[in-house]
């Protein structure tokens, strides 16, 4: 699980003290949910300024597949936008949010 700052590039804290850029861990994403820099606090300037602040604690941080992973880098950025005004993201929640709210992407094959 990944985060796309407003520039559209995916964060994803892929391993031990690495956040990729653009370079998620198993390939590039088959679903995704629409998340609203306004729905920051603060905006898309604040969006992208928490997402950079968890993404430099996750360079600091060992990766652990069960509770210190992609989904928690994620909640923590959530988190410190409190986007739609909450602080209490997390990788459960997380998780639902995006079977009830993701969609497939679409790709298109050029010849």
């Amino acid at each position: 699980m990944g985060i796309a700052d407003t520039d559209g590039i995916i964060h994803d804290f892929a391993g031990p003290y690495h956040v990729s850029e653009d370079n998620m861990a198993f390939g590039w994403p088959t679903k995704y949910w629409q998340l609203d820099p306004y729905k920051a606090q603060g905006g898309p300037e604040a969006y992208n300024k928490m997402l950079f602040t968890a993404s430099q604690e996750y360079r600091n941080r060992m990766h652990n597949l069960c509770c210190d992973n992609c989904h928690s880098h994620v909640a923590m950025a959530l988190n410190l936008m409190l986007y739609e005004n909450s602080s209490h993201w997390n990788m459960v929640k997380l998780c639902f949010l995006m079977l009830v709210h993701s969609r497939y992407v679409r790709y298109a094959i050029v010849d």
